[in-house]
């Protein structure tokens, strides 16, 4: 269990009910949906442009080698990898998705949230073509047209916000940012018995010193009597 700070407020839109259950954190639930609106319509309006504009299999330069864009139907995953496997990934497309329409009412971070809505977005993107395009339902060919040069796949849009929803759960992780947007505060460890202050009225053997013995000399700097310098009539 995540320990947080006495008296941290929580994140807003993200209250905690009177049972102790947090409640669903609307601020979280817009952001995953803005964001997956936006991939999503962001892909389809490239594949759009792309198969009604582009010859496929013609590579088109954008900036020489380095960036062509190349409209290539892909019947597998993403990066067209995989090909000939085309129902087994509207399966988990549609797994995904589910998954995430479910799982989203436990978001509480808006960081959170972008990534959840990026993957959404995405995967919904290429699951359209899955199941609307050619050659039927549910094994349809996802347009991809993106090719970088020495990068061995063709992507598209949808794959791009994949991905880059991997890289930022990997960033939360590491920085260990959990699902409501707290990170765990680990417990501070306790002083040694004998650092501790002593109590009022406790003897010096509980607060760890020794009492003082007859004769003996207070707490101090060391200082020593000078001795009487010698005659001057002493010979040696």
């Amino acid at each position: 269990m995540a320990v947080t700070e006495p008296g941290a407020a929580p994140d807003s839109g993200s209250d905690t009910g009177a049972a102790g259950t947090r409640k669903v954190s609307a601020r979280a639930i817009l952001a995953l949906l803005a964001v997956a609106v936006v991939a999503y319509l962001l892909d389809q309006f490239t594949k759009f442009l792309v198969v009604s504009n582009l010859t496929e299999n013609q590579p088109v330069e954008v900036l020489g080698p380095i960036l062509q864009w190349h409209f290539v139907r892909n019947s597998g995953a993403a990066f067209s990898f995989a090909n000939g496997y085309t129902w087994i990934f509207s399966i988990a497309a549609t797994a995904v998705t589910v998954f995430i329409v479910i799982f989203a009412r436990r978001i509480h971070s808006t960081a959170w949230a972008v990534l959840f809505g990026m993957l959404l977005g995405g995967t919904t993107g290429n699951l359209t073509d899955r199941l609307f395009r050619e050659p039927g339902f549910g094994v349809g060919h996802v347009v991809d047209f993106v090719q970088v040069y020495g990068f061995p796949g063709i992507f598209n849009v949808a794959d791009s916000f994949i991905v880059a929803s991997m890289g930022l759960f990997l960033i939360l992780t590491i920085k260990g940012i959990g699902l409501d947007g707290r990170r765990p505060i680990p417990a501070a460890p306790s002083a040694p018995a004998s650092q501790r202050p002593a109590e009022p009225g406790s003897s010096p053997a509980e607060s760890g010193s020794s009492p003082a013995g007859p004769g003996s000399s207070p707490a101090g700097p060391d200082v020593r009597r000078a001795e009487p310098e010698s005659s001057a009539a002493e010979t040696a």
